[in-house]
C-alpha cells in the first residue's frame, strides 16, 4: 500500500461563523502501481484532496500515511522533500516556463535535485521520447500545441523518478482526441514505468479508461469501483 487515508477532515476558517467543512472524514487506500481516477464536479472536496495527497495541505483531523510514513507529522522541510522526490504533479495549466525549451523544462527538477549537467540531459531526452516529443525537445512552449505541452509536463513531472504521478484536470484545457492521446500517455507511465497514476478530474469517460474510480461527492466517497484490472 502506498496511500492510507483515515479519517480524514479537512475544514476551513476553524471556529469562525462561517466555518467550511470540505472533507468529511474520507478514507482511502490506494495501492503502488495503481491507476486511480478520482470524480467528482465542482465543490465535491476533489481539489482539497489532491492537495493533501500532493503533501500541499495537511488534514485538520486524520492520518494521512504515504510508505507508512505519517505525513501530517512532518515539517515543511521533510514535506517539500516528499514533493520534489516521491510526487510528480500534472496541472490543468501546463505550467512550463516559457523562456526555455522544452527538454530545458524537462531538466529543471533534476538541476534542483543537483543531478549532472550529462546526466539530466540524457533523462530529460528519453522521457520526451517516452510521452513521444523527442522532434520537439529544440522547440519553446509558444510553439507547441495544448497536447504537446501537457506531453512536456508529464515528461517533467517524471524527472526525479517519483513513485507517484499527480494530474489535476490535465486533459480540461484540451479537446478531446488530444485529452484521449494524452491518457494514452498516462496508461503508458502506468504500465511501463510502474508508476502510480492519480488522476483528479470532472470527466467520468476518461476516468473509466483507469483502474478505479473514486467518486466524491460533499466531501465524502460515494462510489469505489475498486480494481478492474491488475498491472502487467
Amino acid at each position: 500500500m502506498v496511500i492510507e487515508l483515515r479519517d480524514i477532515v479537512k475544514k476551513y476558517f476553524i471556529g469562525a461563523p462561517n466555518e467550511l467543512t470540505v472533507l468529511k472524514g474520507m478514507t482511502l487506500d490506494i495501492e503502488e502501481g495503481t491507476f486511480v481516477a478520482i470524480v467528482g464536479q465542482s465543490g465535491s472536496g476533489k481539489s482539497t484532496l489532491m492537495n493533501i495527497l500532493g503533501a500541499l495541505d495537511r488534514p485538520t483531523e486524520g492520518e494521512y500515511h504515504l510508505d507508512g510514513v505519517d505525513v501530517g507529522q512532518l515539517p515543511d522541510s521533510e514535506l517539500s522533500r516528499i514533493r520534489n522526490q516521491k510526487i510528480g504533479f500534472v496541472f490543468q495549466t501546463f505550467n512550463l516556463i516559457p523562456r526555455i525549451t522544452a527538454l530545458s523544462n524537462v531538466e529543471l527538477p533534476m538541476f534542483y535535485k543537483g543531478i549532472g549537467k550529462r546526466e539530466r540531459k540524457e533523462r530529460a531526452k528519453e522521457l520526451l521520447a517516452l510521452v513521444e516529443m523527442e522532434d520537439r525537445m529544440a522547440h519553446m512552449p509558444n510553439e507547441l500545441s495544448g497536447g504537446q505541452k501537457q506531453r512536456v509536463a508529464i515528461a517533467r513531472a517524471l524527472a526525479n523518478d517519483p513513485a507517484i504521478i499527480l494530474a489535476d484536470e490535465p486533459t480540461g484545457a484540451l479537446d478531446t482526441q488530444t485529452g484521449n492521446l494524452v491518457m494514452d500517455i498516462f496508461m503508458r507511465v502506468n504500465r511501463q514505468e510502474k508508476k502510480t497514476v492519480i488522476l483528479i478530474t470532472h470527466n467520468e469517460v476518461l476516468a473509466q479508461k483507469t483502474d478505479r474510480v473514486v467518486t466524491i461527492q460533499d466531501g465524502m466517497i460515494i462510489s469505489d469501483t475498486g480494481m478492474k484490472g491488475v498491472l502487467a
